[in-house]
């Protein structure tokens, strides 16, 4: 994240945010005054004070909408929007708007209809993003513009480029930083997350399982685990407790199952790194998961295959050597083996053709 002020009173903001169709530059224009843009609403709700901006789990009442022309006109795209959403309280609001992702679309949500969105949940990355930068009643603008192999793109090529959109949040429910949540909520909000990147590596949204993966890992090590201990006392403490309230007892994750969860996170997040070419990152992401889980196979295989790609051939054979002494019958280890051979021969014998025809 950048953020820098222009002559003309206004801050500007930019981040890179993740959407289905890869990585997005966005920059969000914010005046100095606290006050910017407050949009007039009615209702108990309209506004919230600073300390009770959006945070994580909160329910976010947004609409976006596209702006038709960027040099000025203020006509937008999706006028017909749901306005009797809008009319709702914050006690109405009791759960996010269900919409499902697009992958040819770069904000994924309904354009011109007021939604609810769990912050958090990574629904859409962009529109969330600006979400955790605003107040209630606030409308901002925002541009955005694809980026490839790190650069921004300035000529639309393939899409009419940048867009421009504004942002407005009516109301939004208290949610909590991470560092206010208890152990269990964290472990729920990791557990949603490794599901939700399942469901959207298997739907072909690679960047989306990304992001959640990446979501989740970002809560996980900042989970407290306790040793046997302390894990046996807790859950005396916490037996002795449900048993006065008449509650079940909470399940809080032992420290086996939380460094095996994120070990599969890691390899998780190295595959998608794998996917849309990330060699480098999806190196890292496998050795993490190797180092907390030494006997995970598909981290093994994955560290190879990031090997093979940066032509690291001594690493890729080490990882597909470790492979096959857990999997020893493996075809995908075996054939790796033989291309890297192979390729080593290939090499060898251009490396003695240039040094025949130096000394010839």
């Amino acid at each position: 994240m950048h953020s820098n002020g222009d002559h003309d009173g206004v801050d500007v903001t930019s981040w890179v945010s993740v959407c289905p169709g890869g990585l997005w530059k966005v920059q969000l224009k914010q005046t100095h005054e606290e006050s910017q843009e407050i949009v007039s609403y009615s209702g108990d709700d309209a506004a919230c004070s600073s300390s009770d901006c959006p945070r994580l789990g909160s329910l976010c009442r947004v609409r976006v909408r596209l702006k038709a022309n960027m040099d000025g006109a203020e006509s937008l795209v999706s006028e017909m929007g749901n306005e009797k959403l809008s009319d709702q309280s914050v006690a109405e609001m009791t759960e996010a708007t269900p919409f499902p992702r697009c992958q040819d679309a770069v904000l994924q949500v309904p354009l011109g209809d007021w939604i609810t969105l769990r912050l958090g949940e990574g629904q859409c990355n962009i529109t969330e993003a600006c979400v955790e930068r605003m107040r209630a009643g606030q409308k901002t603008e925002i541009l955005i513009s694809r980026v490839e192999n790190g650069q921004d793109v300035s000529a639309p090529a393939k899409a009419k480029l940048p867009l421009c959109a504004t942002v407005e949040l009516k109301s939004c429910t208290p949610g909590k930083e991470s560092w206010e949540m208890s152990p269990d909520e964290k472990w729920q909000w990791v557990k949603s997350h490794k599901e939700r990147g399942g469901v959207r590596f298997r739907s072909g949204d690679v960047w989306g399982a990304a992001d959640s993966y990446s979501r989740a890992l970002k809560l996980i090590i900042t989970l407290r685990v306790h040793g046997r201990e302390e894990e046996e006392k807790e859950q005396e403490a916490e037996v002795q407790r449900d048993t006065d309230t008449g509650d079940k007892m909470h399940q809080h994750p032992s420290a086996n199952e939380v460094k095996s969860i994120k070990a599969e996170l890691h390899s998780n997040l190295s595959l998608c790194q794998l996917k849309v070419n990330q060699p480098e990152r999806a190196k890292a992401s496998a050795t993490k998961a190797t180092l907390l889980e030494p006997g995970g196979a598909k981290a093994w295989y994955r560290m190879g295959q990031a090997c093979q790609m940066l032509n690291e051939l001594e690493g890729a054979r080490k990882a597909f050597r470790k492979l096959l002494e857990l999997q020893p019958e493996s075809p995908a280890a075996l054939k790796a083996l033989k291309d890297i051979a192979r390729i080593e021969k290939e090499n060898n014998a251009q490396l003695g053709l240039r040094l025949s025809k130096m000394f010839s």
